[in-house]
């Protein structure tokens, strides 16, 4: 992406589900995934945007999973947190061999491998042209990482955030996994994902960015140069934004 002076968005946060990480794989993370999105974002930071980015866990622990099965659900949630840490340090490693400084920041305390979240220091590394993983969601049972991404794009003042998933192009009206014949919506208000209880996000979530007006882009991660394309503006997958 070369570098412009009339960019669409100075900065961004990116949602990277956990599932999107394992590419074709069933569990874990797949390498070549990785990789690609390391590169994508590389030349996003070199045309000039400030990139952060939040992880899930899925594709290593699912707490739900694991309260349906018994376990405490706090404890469930933490297990969770550590997953977003995987994850993290996995995309940490792969932005840094591609020459991107890095740094992640975690809600919990792990200061062997991370930095503790701080507000103030994550927008000087942006602005400083680092890329910033927030791993551990919220540090906060309970709280989605959907409400974590949310919640600091919120904080650190992003354009827009943008939500990568592995599996759909957009949000629809049923599940098109299921459903053939399930329509994707291009534009969408809050007010109209929330009443229609839409697969956008978790309402909190949800919630958070209607009431700060923080635009909401879904979108196939696995599209050729997807963040890019999203980035420069192209229109992909659904806009989720206030009334007109």
């Amino acid at each position: 992406m070369e570098k412009t002076h009339s960019l669409k968005y100075k900065r961004v946060l990116l949602k990277l589900s956990g599932e999107a990480l394992m590419g074709e794989s069933e569990y874990g993370i797949d390498p070549a995934t990785v990789e690609n999105i390391a590169q994508q974002l590389k030349r996003i930071v070199e045309g000039g945007i400030q990139v952060a980015v939040v992880v899930g866990g899925g594709n290593i622990w699912r707490g739900a999973v694991a309260e349906a099965r018994g376990m405490d659900r706090a404890t469930a949630d933490y297990a969770g947190m550590l997953a977003t840490m995987i994850n993290a340090l996995a995309l940490q490693d792969a932005l840094e061999k591609e020459g991107v400084l890095t740094r992640t920041q975690s809600a919990i305390t792990i200061q062997a491998v991370a930095e503790p979240y701080i507000r103030r220091r994550a927008i000087r590394h942006l602005e400083k042209g680092r890329v910033v993983i927030f791993a551990a969601g919220t540090g906060n049972p309970y709280m989605t990482t959907d409400t974590a991404a949310a919640l600091r794009a919120i904080e650190i003042g992003a354009d827009v955030l943008l939500m990568a998933k592995n599996k759909v192009d957009g949000v629809y009206d049923s599940d098109p996994l299921i459903n053939a014949k399930a329509k994707r919506f291009d534009e969408l208000t809050y007010l109209d994902a929330l009443k229609m209880r839409l697969e956008v996000m978790d309402s909190t979530a949800l919630s958070l960015c209607m009431d700060n007006n923080l635009p909401i882009i879904v979108f196939d991660l696995r599209a050729p140069r997807s963040v890019e394309r999203v980035v420069a503006g192209e229109h992909m997958g659904t806009l989720v934004h206030g009334d007109k």
